[in-house]
Order: structure tokens, then sequence, then C-alpha cells
């Protein structure tokens, strides 16, 4: 089986998240995405973080009813800061059977070199996405990187933070269950 991972804060997950995943299953052999909440991210700010309990339960909330993407707490469950590298390895380690295929957008992959043990993440299977401003052009990849014609998206989890913090509508930008949650326990504000 192949299973793309879509590693990331999801502070709030929004609708690009989730266009992105379709797009990925659509355009590529994978049969499902997992959702890998990350608890802390090494290059983010963990001040800015909701709880990440909340944060996969707006995840799961986003998904439930979608049997091709699934919410991943495995990075809870894993010394912290959490590096990519060190869970995709688990991963691989513990889904002999499985095919993984980390997933990144643009901004993400043309700033790798940032990230720990970049050149063993370089040697795996990467999708990548493009994001507005951080094209990946058309560069020739080896094999195992693939990059992806994907809807350019313009929708940031900063950005949705902010428009709640001035208490306006964020309605079209995360689906109908995450919105409720959010409103519900005032998150964000």
């Amino acid at each position: 089986m192949k299973i793309g991972l879509l590693f990331g804060s999801f502070n709030p997950v929004h609708i690009g998240h989730l266009i992105i995943a379709n797009a990925v299953i659509n355009k590529t052999g994978i049969s499902k995405i997992w959702f890998v909440v990350s608890p802390q991210n090494p290059l983010k700010i963990k001040a800015d973080l909701l709880e990440a309990s909340a944060r996969f339960q707006l995840v799961f909330l986003a998904i439930e009813d979608d049997d091709r993407f699934e919410a991943s707490d495995v990075e809870f469950k894993m010394p912290l800061p959490s590096y990519t590298i060190d869970t995709l390895e688990h991963l691989e380690s513990s889904y002999t059977e499985t095919e993984f295929y980390l997933i990144l957008g643009s901004d993400s992959f043309l700033s790798l070199s940032n990230w720990k043990d970049y050149t063993r993440l370089l040697k795996k299977n990467i999708i990548v996405y493009q994001r507005p401003g951080f094209l990946a052009g058309s560069e020739s990849y080896p094999a195992n990187i693939t990059v992806l014609n994907s809807p350019l998206l313009e929708i940031s989890s900063t950005e949705i933070r902010e428009l709640i913090r001035c208490n306006k509508s964020i309605r079209y930008l995360v689906p109908r269950p995450v919105l409720s949650e959010i409103e519900k326990n005032r998150y964000y504000r």
C-alpha cells in the first residue's frame, strides 16, 4: 500500500490542506493520506500553537467522513521536538509492507536544507505541491521526487488565526465541523 504523509502543525487545519490531499490522491498512485499532527515543530514557536490534542481533534473532525484520510498522532509518542526524518523512519520500520511518500509544499521543499538529516530525507519518496511564491520549477529531479501540478492556494493557518483574533469570518476557509469546534471552544481568541 502507498500512503502519503502530510506533516504539519495544523494550527488550525484548513480547506487548503484538504484540497492538496485530494489532489495528491487524484494525481498519484497513493491510496491513503495520513495527516501527521506535529505536537512541536522545531521550526515554529511553541507559544503560538494550540494544544496538540485540540489540533489533532480539529484534524479528526475535518477528515472523519473521508476514508481516504486518517489523522495520525504518531509524533505524540515520540521525543520532542518532532523531526520528520525520525517519524518517517519510525513508520517505515513499523509498517514494513507500506511504501510511504512525504508530501511537502514547495516552500518547505526549497528550504529542506534547514531540516534535520535532510540528505537522508532527499533519498525518500517525496511529492512536492506548488505554493505561491515558492515554485519548485522545472528542474530535473531524481525519480523519488515528484513535483505535482496542483492548485496554487494562498490559505494559511496564520491568516486564519489572525481573522479569528479580529473577530472576522473563517467560514469558507475551514470545514464546517472545524469551524464549530473553534467557535465552541473559543480557540485562537
